[in-house]
């Protein structure tokens, strides 16, 4: 009731509230998984040439952007994820769950779908 009576009272206010609002959405991933924005697709070879950007196949890297809290096993310990924010890391070809946070496409992958860590 309270926010429709605010909708209805101060349309102006709210519209404002809305929007930024709507641009700081962030994902937060729950249990093991890890949110990952995979690196740019490579457009020229070493040798100079250029590829066209639908034969070139997707990265295997990328940088991590957000970690869960962990996962819990039968007795009750958590299980904390090994990687942190930052870290670039080397990803299967296929898997995970590709979504869009705020017109970035990003995607959730377990932590035990990861493949390696670079150092």
């Amino acid at each position: 009731f309270f926010f429709f009576y605010a909708l209805v009272s101060l349309p102006h206010q709210n519209s404002t509230m809305f929007r930024t609002r709507a641009l700081a959405r962030s994902l937060a991933p729950l249990g093991d998984r890890i949110l990952v924005r995979r690196a740019a697709k490579e457009t020229q070879t070493a040798g100079g040439i250029i590829l066209p950007s639908d034969t070139s196949k997707s990265p295997n890297e990328g940088e991590v952007i957000a970690v869960g809290p962990g996962i819990k096993d039968v007795s009750g310990n958590l299980h904390v994820p090994t990687l942190k924010i930052g870290d670039a890391v080397l990803l299967p070809e296929y898997g995970g769950s590709k979504i869009k946070v705020d017109g970035d496409e990003m995607y959730l992958y377990r932590e035990d779908d990861i493949i390696g860590k670079f150092s």
